[in-house]
């Protein structure tokens, strides 16, 4: 199992602009300067397994996994569904961070073992805000296991 270390949010979102606006909104507001972004749900899975470009990076865990449903390749839901299915993340919390407010999303996410669940507001301001409460919640102020 790895330790808590450097990368303290993986994002996983396909959209570039959606990427950059979360990514400025957690600096904006100092919940973190150490985010990697991964630009679909495969690319999130060899970066939380350490394959693929990931597989000599060094062997730490992020404190919270950002995740959106919509992506190419591997989407959201399975990307959660595999993250709950291995020891090493299982314990690692997970924010969906989606546009779709569809109830058999939030459902199938809640029965995986999402944390929590958050539409993205359309609004500039208002996701910038709720990007940075959910990101300082989550990094700063919830207690997650350490494992050596």
């Amino acid at each position: 199992m790895g330790e808590l270390g450097a990368v303290e949010i993986l994002l996983a979102e396909d959209s570039e602009a959606d990427a950059e606006m979360t990514m400025r909104a957690l600096k904006k507001n100092k919940v973190t300067n150490n985010v990697v972004w991964a630009q679909d749900g495969a690319e999130a899975l060899d970066y939380l397994k350490r394959q693929g470009r990931f597989a000599a990076r060094p062997n730490t865990l992020p404190r919270l996994v950002l995740l959106d449903i919509k992506m190419p390749r591997v989407d959201g839901i399975e990307v959660l569904r595999a993250m709950k299915a291995d020891e090493a993340l299982r314990t690692i919390p997970v924010v969906m961070l989606t546009s779709s407010a569809e109830e058999r999303d939030i459902v199938e996410t809640y029965e995986l073992g999402v944390n929590s669940y958050l539409v993205k507001p359309v609004e500039f301001e208002r996701f910038v805000d709720e990007v940075a409460r959910a990101g300082c919640y989550w990094t700063l102020m919830n207690k997650v296991p350490y494992h050596a």
